[in-house]
């Protein structure tokens, strides 16, 4: 039953007592990946009312408390829901346009939301590093096939949607909706050729999650959560399972039964695509997708022509490096340069959408010299970002030859989440060598021996360090410590400590074990 036959698209379920995480493969090839783990907070789209902590009106923003560590960040023209200020565009997210927004004078909107007053917001992006999250009062929830917007009046399809007599259908569809007063409502991209009784169950769903809202604002104190987004499993049923999909296949009994609920509330004749996996090797490996995974969160990846890339990822962006490597194969160095990078600019789509990587992005494209062929790799990269559902910003490949994209950022990345810094390296990527920290520990020794010179008196220390600083101080260095023995009237014992960084040493009185100088925590 579960051969490696393929279906034009599968999800894959792997269920484990601390994590879950899905994989969507297209022709056997990881296409996306997601991962949530019990012990983080998933709080993105969820609702909350909060109170207003304070204004800022240098920054035109607020600060919420919304019940979590950190308080909640918005900006002055999230604050006050507009049509204006809404999406026109596909999915019903929260684009708006700088032109309209409005520049708020100090204290004007103290008027509005004075401290301590309450505000509906939705969180946009989660706290990263030692950020709070970011909210919004345009309040969005999403269904199957229709996004509510409470508190606005606007209405409309995905632009997604392109085909004109589609588009005209699911406008009659829209017009004969029983939506709640004041509550505007889009048509999702999903929705293409689905049926009116689909629309009707998604409205009656999602009527069920307003009321639930607006009764929690009506009763429930600040600071507290209205609305909760659904868990991986839910977001996925509801969000990647489209006609192309041709099985998801699920290693746990109970969440296959769930799941098989889920979906037949999608619809019924697709409730056969959900599978069970019983088979003794583990699932991502059966399907190949846990050597994927090691690939594809590696430094450098490498393509089918020989080339490959290099990602960095800073705090302040994402650089990415495109090498020839050993590629050969066209007729001239020109040609084999654009074979590598249209093939690059691909591959960094999925890849942005396999690491979840937001913010701004640079890219290091090999240099070509036709302009043609700049516009034609700036081009491919842009198509293949279309089916990311984050929202993507792509600019021309500069003089310079880098490209710059940002990309929505919602949560922190899947290397932040599943990585921690080296406590060698401490995020740096790189050690000192034995040679510099032999340099630096011999500086030290030196200086504590000449404060104590003035004693006249041998002076016993003992110096711990790492083992791998000891091999190179009894191999290489022996001539240059027994110097400043002689040199400072010092005597040196080493000990070694496995359990010390290699970056670290500790200098001590051999006889009192007074610390005079360590290195670690400086």
């Amino acid at each position: 039953m579960f051969g490696m036959k393929k279906h034009t698209k599968e999800i894959i379920v792997n269920m484990e007592s601390l994590q879950v995480r899905i994989a969507v493969l297209e022709e056997g090839k990881l296409d996306d990946f997601y991962i949530e783990r019990p012990s983080d907070e998933q709080i993105v789209g969820s609702i909350f009312k909060g109170k207003i902590q304070n204004l800022e009106d240098g920054l035109q923003a607020a600060f919420v408390d919304i019940g979590l560590r950190k308080n909640a960040f918005i900006h002055y023209w999230d604050m006050i829901p507009e049509d204006a200020a809404r999406l026109e565009e596909e999915e019903g997210t929260n684009r708006r346009k700088t032109a309209r927004r409005k520049k708020w004078t100090p204290g004007e909107m103290t008027k509005i939301h004075p401290i301590g007053s309450e505000i509906v917001v939705q969180v946009t992006k989660g706290a990263i590093g030692t950020k709070g999250p970011r909210v919004t009062a345009n309040l969005s929830i999403p269904g199957r096939y229709l996004v509510l917007l409470p508190g606005t009046s606007l209405k409309g399809v995905s632009r997604k949607i392109e085909d004109a007599k589609e588009r005209q259908r699911l406008k009659k569809i829209l017009a004969r909706l029983p939506i709640p007063e004041n509550n505007g409502l889009i048509v999702r991209t999903v929705a293409a050729g689905a049926r009116k009784t689909s629309f009707a169950r998604d409205m009656r769903s999602l009527s069920t999650i307003l009321e639930d809202i607006e009764s929690g604002k009506r009763d429930d104190p600040a600071p507290c959560r209205l609305y909760n987004e659904p868990d991986v499993i839910e977001r996925v049923v509801r969000d990647s399972l489209t006609e192309d999909v041709g099985r998801i296949v699920i290693d746990s009994r109970d969440e296959y039964e769930r799941m098989r609920d889920l979906v037949a509330r999608v619809s019924r004749r697709v409730k056969g695509k959900v599978q069970l996996y019983d088979g003794a090797t583990p699932i991502f490996e059966h399907f190949d997708v846990e050597r994927q995974l090691d690939n594809a969160f590696s430094r450098k990846i490498r393509l089918k022509s020989g080339g490959y890339l290099v990602f960095d990822e800073t705090e302040a962006l994402v650089a990415i490096d495109i090498n020839t490597g050993r590629h050969k194969g066209a007729n001239t160095q020109e040609e084999s340069i654009v074979q590598v990078n249209l093939e690059a600019a691909e591959e960094i789509a999925r890849q942005l959408r396999l690491r979840n990587i937001g913010g701004l992005v640079i890219i290091d494209f090999i240099d070509m010299k036709m302009k043609k062929n700049q516009n034609q790799i700036f081009r491919t990269l842009r198509d293949s970002l279309r089916q990311d559902k984050a929202r993507t910003n792509i600019l021309p490949i500069s003089q310079l030859g880098l490209l710059e994209m940002t990309r929505q950022r919602a949560e922190e990345s899947i290397r932040d989440t599943t990585f921690m810094n080296c406590p060698y390296c401490v995020g740096k990527g790189k050690i000192k060598s034995a040679l510099s920290v032999s340099v630096e520990l011999q500086r030290h020794i030196e200086e504590v021996l000449r404060k104590r010179k003035s004693m006249k008196e041998e002076l016993p220390l003992k110096v711990t360090v790492n083992p791998l600083l000891m091999d190179r101080l009894r191999k290489e260095d022996e001539k240059s410590l027994m110097a400043l023995e002689e040199n400072h009237m010092g005597a040196l014992t080493f000990v070694s400590n496995g359990n010390l960084h290699v970056e670290d040493f500790i200098i001590s009185h051999a006889d009192s074990g007074d610390e005079l100088y360590s290195s670690v925590d400086r």
